[in-house]
């Protein structure tokens, strides 16, 4: 996480995530493996956050994207039926916009949620995913109150709807790692060889190594409803959150 080059992809939804639409060529394609860009801003998925959807436009041809498979290069999963554009062909990319900004409110409501927790009860994180618009995320949490989930809620929306700035910037490993409660899960899923970290700061809240893509103040969030508190084993604690348009 944290370099903006992915194999022969340059990554524009790491450094831009509100961007939806661009030029690029195309660099490989094929029907089982998929499609390769040399620029690219559809979101390839990790971190919990599933993939982008959305078109290739090329000579008044459509082709659906439907997901990514990961490997050296981000390779793109074209719809079963549609075109292939050729190698060397210029596209027009565009992300299924309404899809992208929901998981965006959703990543950021669950860092929200997970410096919240992590303030005020001290546990770490072991486990999460999300869809558009709702979410789960897995604390190392013994003990919790009897209003726990009320409190979760209340606690979540006041940092929801103190519009606090949400930041990220990329550092050395080393830099990286020396901030303080920088790593928010029980193990550290920084891989051994990445030599540069993209941090995600809520400001004032929460500081942590992150490789998806955010909205630009918790405002944008939007209300958010703990749904459940489910027991997962002794000391696991299960949060599952949606957003309430």
């Amino acid at each position: 996480m944290g370099v903006t080059q992915h194999g022969r992809t340059h990554r524009l939804d790491l450094a831009d995530p509100t961007l939806r639409e661009w030029t690029c060529t195309v660099l490989h394609a094929d029907a089982e493996q998929g499609i390769v860009l040399d620029r690219s801003a559809f979101y390839p998925g990790g971190g919990g956050q599933p993939p982008d959807h959305g078109v290739l436009l090329w000579q008044g041809v459509q082709t659906r994207i439907v997901g990514t498979r990961k490997g050296d290069d981000p390779y793109l999963i074209p719809a079963e039926g549609d075109p292939l554009p050729p190698v060397g062909t210029e596209v027009v990319g565009a992300v299924e916009d309404e899809r992208r900004t929901r998981l965006m409110r959703t990543h950021s409501g669950l860092h929200v949620l997970c410096g919240v927790v992590f303030r005020d009860f001290g546990a770490l994180v072991t486990g999460g995913n999300m869809e558009p618009g709702e979410a789960r995320m897995d604390f190392n949490l013994p003990e919790v109150p009897p209003d726990f989930k009320a409190r979760i809620e209340e606690l979540v929306n006041a940092e929801v709807a103190a519009d606090r700035s949400v930041a990220t910037r990329v550092l050395p490993r080393t830099e990286a790692l020396a901030l303080p409660d920088i790593i928010r899960t029980q193990s550290n899923l920084i891989p051994a060889d990445e030599q540069e970290v993209r941090i995600v700061d809520i400001v004032g809240l929460d500081v942590q190594a992150d490789g998806g893509t955010h909205v630009a103040s918790t405002a944008q969030i939007g209300k958010v409803q703990v749904v459940k508190v489910e027991s997962k084993g002794r000391a696991n604690r299960r949060v599952r959150v949606r957003l309430v348009d």
